[in-house]
């Protein structure tokens, strides 16, 4: 075994765990060079009791991974009860495999994980479990045979004898990966069809080994007959202090959109002529023992989108152990989803610029901020510098600009949600995907945003008038109402009636269908909607758009008449077709010559 053995004079006590504790601090710059000398990480956290493990937020196994901060924790008072505190390299040099190898970040845990839940129909929710054995058998692997490390031993050492079939199928697995002899790990029955089994997992492991994301959606559906009856309930106890890669904290990015062969590549490795060795035309091969054919279906054909819906996005951030409620979700789902399509929001002239003019100096005194001192004329004053008292400062004053200055437009943003539409929550609302575009582009270039989300009467949600809070704009934009149909009118009337001549141009945007006509009926003080359009119109300074969804070449006197009398009415077929109109928004309506 490799390690230094701690005299176990008082195994159990604190006093011997924090012997370890020194004995395993030691042994970390050689943990570290397993995977490279030039390895880099911050010290572990070794924790001496359960409770302190707890506060790292180490649940139930004796390690963990955080990629977040990229740390390792380490429950040594679990390690010392379980008789593993000699295995140092071997324990601390997996932990950072997970770090170095597999996954690596957040984003390919993520990737991992949704390309093994279409693998595992029925049982999505047990694919972090299969990717943590998956990633630790490219681990160990890797440093059994490439580091001369007892991997075996640790698993010797959990004394797990169990007749589980997947606990068989996994040990039998590392038995053929480092040419062990039958029964060296494996205590269970050992029949056609596990043997058959290991023998693929194995090959799988060492083909897919360099691109070992390709391969994870294969693993998982290997283990996919292991899992129907019971979920795999006994490995998952016996493993429960191995369980170190499972709650790896943080939210990944890049998990809205579905990748390229993340579904196609959630098949059974007999069907993998990689692996398999026979043509894709040849008819499927059947594992030696089978009483069927490999399981082939498990993924569904192929959808014509490229992205998740927000429920199944949700799902996949469950199974991550991410605890965010569906609101918070679709927060999540729709920045994402927006962030490649922003483009710049656009700025309108304003008068001609003041540039700045250096004038006189003035003395610089204690208090003030150190980068308004003038050090080249102080020190031209005295070349001993006193602070407060030969210190000095340039005083600046300003002249008018030949060129104009650029102010961005403040976006007022109504979007309809009544009963007709989706809820952003649980399907794609392209209403609120459009929304999103255009208030994000907004705020990227320092305008300010107010979203409001309606339906019937006294139904809405709004912001706290024109903010620059992105989380609290995307919190509008993605709740639910769903009732009838009613346009705001008395926010628009409010929102502009307290507009000053000084405030920042304002565009007006309303995106809707043919319920928006209702936004020129008369509020709830008889006021004309008319008046109130023109009125913020008017006040805004900014221009006003309604984007509809309308069947083609349908006519309505009131739209007629609001194109008339300044508004731009623009005109989609379709939801989808929300996103171009988003993109394109900026540049053909408000983008200045």
């Amino acid at each position: 075994m490799s390690g230094s053995p701690v005299a176990p004079d008082s195994a159990g006590t604190t006093d011997h765990v924090a012997v370890v504790a020194d004995a395993w601090r030691a042994r970390w710059p050689e943990a570290l060079a397993q995977w490279s000398r030039f390895t880099r990480l911050h010290e572990p956290r070794l924790c001496l009791t359960g409770a302190e493990a707890a506060a790292e937020g180490l649940r139930d196994s004796f390690a963990m991974i955080r990629m977040n901060d990229q740390s390792v924790v380490i429950d040594l008072a679990q390690v010392v009860a379980l008789g593993l505190e000699d295995h140092p390299l071997e324990i601390l040099g997996h932990e950072i495999g997970h770090h170095v190898l597999c996954p690596a970040n957040l984003g390919d845990q993520g990737r991992m994980v949704a390309r093994m839940g279409w693998a595992l129909p029925g049982k999505e929710h047990l694919a972090p479990f299969i990717g943590n054995l998956y990633a630790d058998l490219l681990i160990n692997d890797r440093l059994q045979r490439g580091q001369g490390l007892t991997m075996a031993d640790v698993y010797r050492r959990l004394g797990a004898d169990s007749p589980d079939r997947m606990w068989t199928f996994y040990l039998r697995t590392y038995e053929v990966l480092w040419r062990l002899d039958r029964g060296t790990l494996a205590t269970g029955p050992i029949d056609a069809r596990i043997d058959s089994d290991a023998q693929l997992g194995a090959r799988l492991l060492r083909s897919y080994a360099r691109r070992w994301l390709e391969g994870s959606g294969r693993f998982a559906a290997l283990c996919y007959p292991y899992l129907e009856d019971d979920d795999g309930a006994d490995i998952r106890r016996i493993l429960a202090p191995l369980r170190d890669a499972e709650h790896a904290g943080g939210v990944p990015s890049g998990l809205v959109e579905i990748e390229p062969g993340e579904q196609a590549g959630a098949i059974h490795p007999a069907l993998d002529p990689d692996l398999s060795g026979v043509s894709p035309s040849a008819p499927a091969p059947r594992p030696v023992g089978a009483t069927s054919a490999p399981v082939e279906p498990v993924a569904p054909p192929a959808r014509g989108g490229q992205f998740r819906e927000p429920f199944e996005y949700g799902a996949l951030l469950r199974s991550l152990g991410i605890d965010l409620d569906d609101h918070e979700v679709a927060i999540r789902y729709y920045r994402e989803r927006a962030m490649d399509q922003l483009i710049p929001f656009p700025t309108v002239a304003v008068p001609a610029s003041n540039e700045p003019v250096p004038e006189g100096l003035v003395p610089w005194s204690l208090g003030a901020d150190l980068d308004d001192i003038d050090w080249l004329e102080s020190l031209a004053r005295s070349p001993v510098v006193i602070p407060g008292l030969t210190t000095l400062q340039r005083e600046w004053g300003t002249s008018e600009g030949t060129d104009p200055g650029r102010e961005p437009l403040d976006l007022d943003l109504y979007v309809d949600c009544s009963g007709s539409m989706p809820n952003p929550q649980v399907t794609v609302s392209y209403l609120t995907l459009a929304g999103a575009i255009v208030a994000l582009s907004a705020l990227r270039v320092g305008g300010r945003v107010q979203a409001t989300l309606w339906s019937g009467p006294g139904q809405y949600d709004t912001t706290s008038g024109f903010v620059s809070d992105e989380h609290q704009v995307l919190a509008v934009l993605t709740g639910f109402i769903g009732g009838s149909t009613a346009f705001p009118i008395h926010v628009l009337r409010d929102t502009f009636a307290a507009r000053r001549p000084t405030d920042r141009p304002a565009h007006v945007l309303v995106i809707s269908d043919d319920g928006v006509t209702t936004m020129f009926a008369r509020d709830e003080r008889g006021n004309d909607g008319w008046d109130v359009a023109a009125m913020a119109l008017t006040r805004g300074r900014g221009g006003g758009t309604l984007v509809l969804n309308l069947p083609p070449g349908w006519v309505d006197p009131d739209l007629e008449r609001a194109a008339a009398t300044g508004w731009a009415v623009e005109r989609v077929q379709t939801w989808d077709q929300l996103v171009a109109f988003a993109r394109a928004f900026s540049r053909r309506t408000f983008v200045q010559p």
